[in-house]
């Protein structure tokens, strides 16, 4: 199990961990959707295609590893697309913060906040989507939680 601690009380920067051993920081920009995922040496680019619009998409060395599609404007849920496989990443509940990862209607997965009142988080994602694929989803859910709080 993954853990998702932010880095400081006023960022939405975090550093997830398996343990106590971080295996990866995602900085996200404060104004647009976007961030970055650094593991090991290796960075991998994450954005909107257009500002407000569009798909959000994990990159590697210019090409897309994954997409994710927000079907709607008004429902916090995104389509994700990866090595041609599709999942959906949805809230548990209309006012939970929880977000599932369904495949087909099967529940594979969760980045579950740790209490109320904290941006700390545990992760349970599928290992057979690799460790970037899984920290887009992280990204996807704390710009969620990030949208919910600034609403």
């Amino acid at each position: 199990m993954l853990r998702v601690v932010p880095n400081h009380w006023y960022s939405w920067d975090v550093t997830v961990s398996d343990e106590s051993r971080p295996v990866a920081s995602i900085a996200t920009n404060w104004m647009r959707e976007q961030g970055e995922l650094s593991i090991d040496a290796e960075t991998y680019p994450m954005y909107r295609e257009a500002w407000m619009s569009g798909d959000f998409i994990l990159e590697h060395a210019g090409q897309a590893l994954a997409r994710a599609e927000k079907p709607s404007l008004f429902r916090r849920e995104f389509a994700i697309r990866h090595a041609g496989r599709e999942y959906t990443l949805l809230p548990r509940a209309i006012f939970e913060r929880t977000f599932v990862l369904l495949s087909g209607t099967r529940e594979v997965g969760s980045v579950a906040p740790e209490g109320f009142f904290t941006r700390k988080a545990a992760v349970d994602l599928p290992h057979e989507l690799p460790l970037p694929v899984r920290m887009f989803i992280v990204w996807l859910t704390v710009i969620s939680w990030r949208r919910q709080q600034n609403s």
